[in-house]
């Protein structure tokens, strides 16, 4: 396993979908995972990708983030966030994440997403990086029908 130094995060490649596609399948196999199409149409519309590269070019996790209204009135939204089971625990989706949010920050934007009740990790990464808990989405994922916590981290401020 590769040390999260190692990771370059860069824009998401569109012929590296097929992989985000399976990393879907590997981590959420009792719900209903990404397609490749849903991938190439969060990119299409110019929502912010991202994908964690081992110095071979082999994707090992992804981020994705939307940004939506026009200033001062922005919101962002998590759209989706993974890394390759191989290589959890080594700091890449807190690198992923923080990538997101350096996104959101250039234009002030609160950030949301969701977040399965029973996934502590994650949970906990997002706790760190201020996000609260807003909201309980029951029966959010399918098929398994698993319940989600709203999660919210307020815009940053311009400093006085």
């Amino acid at each position: 396993m590769s040390g999260a130094s190692l990771v370059t995060i860069s824009p998401l490649r569109r012929e590296d979908v097929p992989r985000c596609v399976e990393i879907e399948h590997e981590l959420f196999p009792g719900d209903d995972p990404w397609s490749a199409t849903s991938f190439l149409s969060e990119m299409a519309v110019g929502n912010h990708y991202l994908g964690a590269y081992l110095p071979d070019g082999t994707l090992i996790g992804y981020g994705g983030l939307a940004v939506v209204g026009r200033r001062p009135d922005f919101e962002a939204s998590v759209h989706t966030l993974a890394v390759d089971l191989g290589h959890h625990h080594s700091g890449i989706g807190k690198r992923l994440l923080r990538a997101l949010l350096e996104r959101a920050d250039e234009v002030r934007a609160p950030v949301f997403l969701e977040v399965r009740t029973d996934n502590a990790p994650a949970i906990a990464l997002y706790v760190a990086h201020g996000f609260e808990k807003i909201g309980l989405r029951r029966r959010y994922y399918q098929p398994s029908g698993a319940d989600a916590y709203t999660m919210a981290r307020p815009a940053v401020r311009e400093n006085p």
